[in-house]
């Protein structure tokens, strides 16, 4: 299995479960484990957060999984709030962390580096989030990557609309760190 996989093959989990890929398939097949078949082919692909999931629910060890940093891309012009929140989270989470800072750097970035969460500032000047979530979304590769919307003072209206947008959460203080790193943790379901 590659370093940095966000997403599993039927033979990946079923190595890791120590289970026959038909196995792993029957449990695809009946909804027990969740993901997505490969357009135009019978193959399935697991997202490693579906798998984590999927193992504590039916008490299997999970040693297996694979092991690593937690990858968070960070979309932000603001080149001071974006070296703090990196800095800040590379010491106090342990997380890898990259910075983008407008919409093609973020695409470029996210492609080669595969992020587990992107935090996007609404407020940045020169990044349009909602094209960037939108893009994140549309490619095959990315997405399972997380969607954080990052902004002060958000309204609950304004964050179900961003809800409806594809992102998969909305953070109103991010300068309160310890909101961030454990919505981060959520939106990836890392277990303990």
């Amino acid at each position: 299995m590659a370093k940095g996989k966000n997403v599993l093959t039927t033979g990946d989990v079923a190595r890791i479960c120590n289970v026959a890929p038909r196995t792993v398939s029957k449990w695809f097949d009946s909804g027990q484990l969740k993901g997505y078949r490969i357009p135009g082919s019978k193959d399935r692909r697991i997202p490693v957060s579906e798998l984590a999931r999927f193992m504590k629910v039916n008490n299997m060890p999970a040693t297996m999984l694979p092991a690593g940093k937690i990858r968070v891309l960070i979309a932000d012009s603001d080149d001071n709030a974006a070296s703090a929140l990196a800095d800040t989270l590379r010491t106090k989470a342990d997380y890898e962390v990259q910075i983008a800072r407008n919409n093609f750097q973020t695409g470029i970035i996210a492609q080669k580096f595969t992020p587990h969460v992107l935090l996007i500032n609404l407020l940045a000047e020169g990044i349009d989030a909602a094209d960037i979530c939108k893009n994140i979304r549309s490619n095959e590769d990315l997405q399972t990557v997380k969607v954080i919307a990052l902004a002060k003072q958000l309204s609950d209206s304004e964050s179900a609309a961003l809800l409806q947008k594809g992102f998969d959460a909305c953070i109103s203080n991010p300068a309160n760190i310890a909101k961030v790193i454990k919505e981060i943790e959520e939106t990836t379901a890392i277990i303990y």
